[in-house]
């Protein structure tokens, strides 16, 4: 997918990264956090504890522009956690970055939260009717609400009540003077992972973190589960303070928000990427000259594609990586012109050519419409679009930034409608049986409800307050 259509309508929201026993953990936690980049490029934070108390540093933008090395020498300490942002409902700006600090009863306390939950409007309500006082529009901040409020005597204790309280999806760090704790949501809907870089122990949103700085996975955290790192030596004590469900991990991480070089819900993000485009090829064949990939996302399932159906694979699009930050800021001039910034088709392999397109999911549409008018443009006879995932029709309130069901044009029109208003020759999209053989799953084992409407968790409200 595009970033033109990824920023303004699908987008995950976070990624965190925690490390203890570290004696640069503000450097660890930055290179993880840079690793983790895709998964939110509008805020980024790093919170420290060291003998002098609790260090905390949030930026807005890129972590490599906002994370200079004079700011990371301002967090001392060998124990970080962090976390990169995309809003949701929440709102833009510094105030919403996270990690978020607070002082409790308990002490200090800083949370970091990929996911959203499904009751937070309502415990909102609930906890300012009350006298609270809320100063961002967070998912997190309720939690800490929740914490401030337990009757618990310790603050692992009161954390555990304040998410048996919620409902949703949160893969979250917390960190104390005492502890660095980690908790995956019984559903198990985000990633989280538990690694070692040399003695220390850290957590991330995705493996890929620990490989950048010579580490490596250890294991998944489980549905529901929470480690506790002693902060003083780094001793484990593992938790399953919830109700045991089916875990239900989203299945649109494997399609899209992964990077392709992650283990994630033990299945290999690129071979499954690629499994979902042979899968394509057996269910939606096209007489034609090539394949090529929408890059970046779409090239192992376009490889996947040409490979079950012997047809040659071909970079016939080029894509610009020298966009920089003036492309994802909120400008329609920009924008309008997002498709001939990021992508060059290669004339001299499209150019007569019967040519098959293979991108991972279509949201509105508007992009694969501007990319098939440069192909034919660039002189393609025919253009069969292929898709590696069903079609999108429902938004998502676990955690990613989906439109309204009215702006999904799988909601709205046909597939018919859709190869027509995309201007395709031909149009198919992986089937949700598909889907799920490729990812050597069951159906109802992952949760696939922006297929198919079918939400895992219970939802209290449509509002994505992130």
């Amino acid at each position: 997918m595009l970033d033109e259509e990824r920023r303004h309508l699908i987008e995950e929201k976070c990624g965190v990264f925690g490390i203890v026993g570290h004696n640069e953990a503000a450097h660890m936690t930055y290179l993880g956090l840079h690793a983790l980049q895709h998964r939110g490029q509008e805020s980024a934070g790093i919170v420290t504890w060291s003998a002098e108390g609790m260090c905390v540093q949030r930026r807005t933008g890129l972590v490599s522009e906002g994370f200079t090395e004079e700011v990371l020498e301002t967090l001392p300490g060998p124990v970080a956690i962090g976390h990169v942002r995309y809003s949701t409902t929440g709102g833009t700006g510094i105030k919403n970055a996270q990690p978020l600090t607070f002082f409790t009863k308990f002490g200090r306390l800083a949370l970091a939260h990929n996911g959203n939950l499904t009751n937070a409007v309502r415990l909102r309500k609930e906890l300012e009717s009350e006298g609270s006082i809320f100063g961002t529009a967070t998912d997190t901040e309720v939690i800490a609400h929740l914490v401030a409020r337990s009757q618990c005597e310790n603050i692992v204790d009161a954390l555990v009540d304040a998410l048996r309280k919620v409902t949703g999806a949160y893969s979250l760090l917390a960190l104390t003077e005492e502890h660095l704790i980690a908790c995956r949501d019984p559903n198990g809907v985000r990633p989280l992972v538990l690694g070692r870089v040399g003695e220390s122990s850290a957590i991330a949103s995705e493996p890929v973190s620990f490989g950048l700085m010579g580490g490596v996975l250890e294991r998944e955290i489980e549905p529901g589960e929470m480690l506790i790192l002693k902060n003083s030596d780094g001793g484990r004590v593992w938790r399953k303070p919830f109700d045991v469900v089916s875990p239900t991990p989203c299945i649109f991480e494997l399609v899209y928000f992964a990077r392709p070089d992650n283990t994630i819900f033990g299945r290999d993000v690129y071979e499954t990427r690629k499994e979902m485009g042979r899968t394509l090829a057996r269910e939606a064949p096209a007489k034609a000259d090539l394949v090529i990939p929408v890059p970046d996302s779409g090239v192992p399932a376009a490889l996947g594609y040409a490979q079950e159906s012997g047809l040659p694979f071909e970079m016939g699009l080029v894509r610009s990586h020298y966009i920089g930050r003036t492309f994802i800021e909120p400008s329609n001039s920009i924008r309008h012109f997002g498709v001939k910034l990021k992508l060059s088709p290669v004339r001299s392999l499209i150019e007569g050519k019967r040519i098959v397109v293979v991108d991972d999911s279509i949201v509105r549409g508007t992009t694969c419409r501007k990319i098939i008018k440069m192909l034919r443009e660039a002189g393609a006879a025919e253009i069969h679009f292929r898709v590696s995932s069903p079609p999108t029709t429902h938004p998502c309130f676990y955690g990613i930034d989906t439109p309204e069901r009215s702006q999904l044009i799988a909601f709205t029109h046909t597939v018919e409608e859709t190869r027509r208003y995309i201007t395709a020759d031909t149009l198919a999209y992986l089937s949700r049986e598909g889907l799920f053989r490729s990812a050597s799953a069951t159906i109802g084992q992952m949760c696939d409800a922006c297929f198919t409407g079918e939400y895992p968790i219970s939802l209290e409200s449509e509002s994505r307050s992130t």
